[in-house]
């Protein structure tokens, strides 16, 4: 094996699957998923499916049930409103430390694998202020897992740098476009495709959608 995707079956996993496939092809490919007690739960429905569409050698889903049990957020709560405070820098579906804990367990499957890669969607170029999805921080886990494993993994982040527009461009010349739009789930409220329109997550994908098909009409490069 030489990947191992964490897949949650939203537009930013399933386009770094599908990179991690062309690279490698889906027989060396593996894809972990998580369920903490996130709302929009069925975004494992999802990522069950793209596995198979996709044709990843394996397919594991982790259930991390302790979560709600050390932290609250609206995420993990049905009756909490998503909202982002006045002086906050992040809206308050924020799950600390979520992204740490979903690589170091890809990670351990990785090296049991003999897997050296981990693709992961976060990015910090266009997203919404989340601690753990800043290269400051991938690059520190990086060095932390290594350490722990002593084994040389490699954290990969296509979209570090990337505009949501930029990703649904990339989308688009992987042949993935209609795949992203109508079999990913990106919204807190686990609506499928454009979702919701309203929490932190169906913002920031719908508005690089627009982008990107506007600037696609004008002949425009992204």
């Amino acid at each position: 094996m030489k990947a191992v995707v964490v897949l949650s079956g939203g537009q930013d996993s399933a386009t770094a699957l599908a990179l991690a496939i062309r690279k490698h092809g889906s027989g060396q490919v593996a894809a972990m998923t998580f369920e903490y007690g996130q709302r929009h739960a069925l975004e494992t429905k999802f990522a069950r499916s793209l596995a198979r569409r996709f044709k990843v050698a394996m397919h594991k889903v982790v259930r991390l049930g302790f979560y709600k049990d050390i932290t609250h957020n609206a995420l993990m709560s049905s009756g909490d409103a998503i909202v982002r405070k006045e002086g906050s820098k992040c809206p308050n579906t924020v799950v600390e430390g979520r992204n740490a804990f979903f690589l170091l367990a890809a990670g351990v499957w990785a090296k049991e694998l003999g897997a050296k890669e981990i693709y992961t969607g976060v990015s910090e170029a266009d997203f919404s202020g989340y601690p753990d999805c800043r290269e400051s921080f991938i690059k520190a886990q990086q060095k932390a897992m290594r350490l722990a494993l002593d084994y040389p993994i490699r954290i990969v982040t296509p979209f570090m740098h990337m505009t949501k527009a930029e990703e649904w461009a990339l989308a688009d010349s992987l042949g993935i476009f209609d795949v992203i739009e109508k079999h990913t789930l990106t919204c807190y409220n686990g609506v499928p495709g454009a979702g919701c329109g309203e929490c932190p997550a169906c913002k920031l994908r719908n508005r690089g959608y627009r982008e990107y098909l506007a600037a696609k009409k004008k002949g425009a490069g992204i």
